[in-house]
């Protein structure tokens, strides 16, 4: 037996019996092909209930439970990540019980992201969806992932880093651009001098300051860690002038903690005026690894104060310098000695060394 739809003006119905009682609800849906997987869950569910189990929930239900449940521990931007997509992006997998989403539901959902959106966002569609269906897995509410999808092949693109030549230049349009509220340069600071992530730049605090060590350890981290970070010269300099007890070091205008996004308005306006782009709060944490890299600073302690749990992830944030690389080959080229016949530093032919016929 199996629930009967049926239409009442525009809306399709569904009706069936189980374990000796009838249930009759809407499907608030207009069309067939949406109202059959709506009935097809509900009498599904009435069964498991009937049979005293615990009926699987929808794609729609799990996101709803994952953002309750782990909104408040989990990072501004991925939260973001998550509600944009249960919001925007569920492209008609919403009333699916989450056992029963296969791979042809996901790579037909994807195809329609891609009418519209890059390769890339589509593979970030494809990350969240495959978050929320491994926490499923984890809360023990389906034994595995349903469906296996891998990601697309995407043309990779180098991403930008803050050139150290126009570094000074840039931070005095930051803070040309945020004269009413200065905490904003001091903030984008943090997230150039110690690799801080835009939240952790904002929720950072005089207290986690060791300024005998000149050291900084971050309180909340996305990872939870807490791994002390050198604090370079220059940016001891330009906090030591306002050290506080505690509190903390970049408030907003009203004391408390800026908002998601209070940076990006001020880095547009230094991109603009040193003609530099793609310089974001994330890049700036990119140019800091990368920075570190290139002074010959090991992978493993670059993974210790960037908080990552595996070098791999380091290793995406590191950026191929094609300067850096000149440099090694000039050098190879010197000690060949093929730079002297290359740099065009021809001498005179001395007489004795002249050849006569």
């Amino acid at each position: 037996m199996s629930a009967t739809l049926f239409r009442v003006k525009k809306v399709w119905h569904y009706r069936f019996q189980v374990d000796g009682g009838r249930v009759q609800r809407s499907t608030r849906e207009r069309t067939r092909a949406k109202a059959e997987p709506v009935a097809a869950k509900a009498y599904a569910d009435a069964v498991v209930r009937a049979n005293g189990g615990q009926p699987v929930p929808t794609l729609d239900e799990l996101f709803k439970t994952w953002l309750e449940v782990q909104g408040p521990v989990s990072s501004a931007a991925h939260v973001r990540s998550v509600d944009v997509v249960h919001r925007l992006h569920m492209y008609e997998l919403g009333g699916l019980a989450v056992s029963d989403v296969t791979t042809a539901h996901i790579e037909l959902a994807r195809n329609q992201h891609l009418l519209e959106h890059k390769p890339a966002t589509a593979n970030h569609w494809l990350r969240v969806m495959k978050l929320i269906a491994n926490w499923a897995v984890k809360r023990d509410i389906i034994a595995r992932l349903p469906w296996r999808v891998t990601m697309l092949k995407v043309q990779k693109r180098p991403r930008a880093t803050l050139p150290l030549d126009v570094a000074k230049a840039w931070f005095d349009a930051v803070d040309g651009a945020c004269v009413r509220a200065p905490t904003v340069g001091i903030a984008v600071r943090l997230m150039f001098g110690l690799g801080l992530r835009e939240g952790e730049a904002a929720g950072a605090r005089w207290e986690w300051i060791d300024w005998q060590r000149a050291t900084y350890t971050p309180g909340v981290t996305k990872g939870r860690e807490a791994e002390p970070v050198p604090i370079p010269s220059w940016l001891v300099g330009h906090l030591a002038p306002q050290r506080m007890s505690e509190g903390l070091i970049a408030p907003g205008r009203d004391g408390a903690q800026q908002p998601a996004g209070f940076a990006r308005k001020a880095m547009q306006v230094a991109n603009a005026h040193c003609k530099v782009k793609g310089i974001t709060p994330h890049r700036l944490r990119g140019t800091f690894a990368t920075l570190l890299s290139e002074a010959g600073v090991p992978i493993q302690t670059i993974q210790g104060v960037m908080r990552h749990k595996s070098p791999m992830t380091t290793m995406a944030y590191l950026e191929k310098r094609h300067d850096t690389a000149a440099l090694a080959q000039a050098s190879i080229a010197e000690k060949i000695g093929f730079a002297r016949r290359e740099s065009g530093e021809h001498h005179a032919a001395k007489p004795h060394e002249s050849s006569s016929s």
